[in-house]
């Protein structure tokens, strides 16, 4: 019988990273390391991540079925694990990557391809990703999407000038702020900021600006993309189109909806201390705990608990799940299309 599932996680050395993800989540991240990513849910084919040649792939930590990974997962239960979502690819990838990123330094000015380039492109990939603010500096900014009026031209002259950020609008972020970054829009996340990371299992970036760092590890500036940006960058001007929130209350639970993307849908749950109530789905759902914490029980199952900074995958055959609130819990919710 199925049950909640946590997975351990991977932690990614960065340049720009820092200790965050131990001081705020209490992650056990290596010593004296900067670290800027903790990879919690990922599924990723031979030659995707560090030129591997076997899948790299989350391990199960516990239940029964602890020590396998999140692909030998999928191709065991199937649509136990998955239901009628879809997978990614002709290697059957489980459809989502879920991050915690910790930004000591900006990232880089970068972007991701959309749909036709990918298409047109062997080894590029579509990447729509959404941030959710989980802390920040004071001050701290993100920048997303073109200065209204820069042109393909500009803009190439202006990573020629050295003042490409001028022509990003930068934006101060707030506590519990989320942004969807679909594919084609130029990004920037900034110093000081704590975020969860939702997106499709892709990596396929091409940076524009680095601020002129040296990495240390090389004593070299990292490699730019410009051509291969400047091509996925959308110049045209349209107003990206505005995530409309919805929310729906209940007397003890809050749901607001944050992104809608054509992979994946994300939501903000409350539930009141104490509340408890049967899990609703029949398909696959993800949970990021990001406040208080919860037991989720299924028949026949070692309940589970999970707290602030734990990622919890439900699969879509549990028996009677239902979850209890320990405390106020805020959970995102990730739930994927069907059809």
């Amino acid at each position: 019988m199925l049950y909640p599932m946590i997975f351990q996680p991977r932690y990614i050395e960065k340049m720009w990273g820092g200790r965050k993800l131990e001081t705020n989540l209490r992650k056990p991240i290596p010593a004296g390391k900067p670290i800027g990513e903790s990879w919690e849910l990922y599924d990723f084919p031979p030659g995707i991540v560090d030129g591997s040649t076997d899948w790299v792939s989350a391990t199960l930590l516990n239940g029964p079925l602890a020590g396998k990974t999140l692909h030998e997962l999928v191709q065991q239960l199937g649509k136990d694990l998955h239901g009628d979502v879809k997978l990614t690819g002709a290697h059957g990838q489980f459809p989502i990557l879920i991050k915690f990123l910790d930004a000591r330094e900006d990232l880089s000015v970068q972007v991701h391809p959309p749909q036709a380039y990918a298409e047109a492109h062997p080894g590029a990939h579509l990447k729509n990703e959404a941030w959710y603010v989980l802390q920040h500096d004071k001050d701290a900014r993100l920048l997303k999407g073109l200065v209204p009026g820069t042109t393909r031209e500009t803009f190439e002259q202006s990573i020629k000038d050295g003042t490409c950020e001028s022509k990003l609008q930068s934006i101060k972020v707030r506590s519990e702020d989320c942004f969807y970054l679909p594919s084609g829009t130029v990004h920037a996340l900034g110093a000081g900021i704590l975020a969860a990371e939702v997106q499709t299992p892709s990596d396929t970036t091409y940076r524009v600006y680095d601020f002129n760092r040296v990495d240390p590890s090389t004593g070299q500036m990292r490699a730019l993309h410009v051509e291969q940006a400047l091509d996925c960058i959308d110049f045209s001007g349209r107003e990206p189109q505005l995530q409309k929130k919805k929310h729906e209350a209940g007397v003890f639970t809050q749901v607001t909806r944050l992104v809608q993307a054509p992979q994946f849908t994300i939501e903000k749950v409350r539930m009141s201390d104490g509340v408890e109530q049967a899990v609703p789905y029949d398909q696959p759902v993800v949970w990021i705990l990001i406040q208080g914490e919860v037991e989720i029980r299924a028949k026949n199952a070692t309940p589970v608990k999970a707290s602030r900074g734990t990622t919890v995958l439900l699969p879509a055959r549990m028996d009677q799940p239902v979850v209890k609130a320990i405390g106020d819990a805020v959970w995102l919710e990730v739930t994927f299309p069907t059809s």
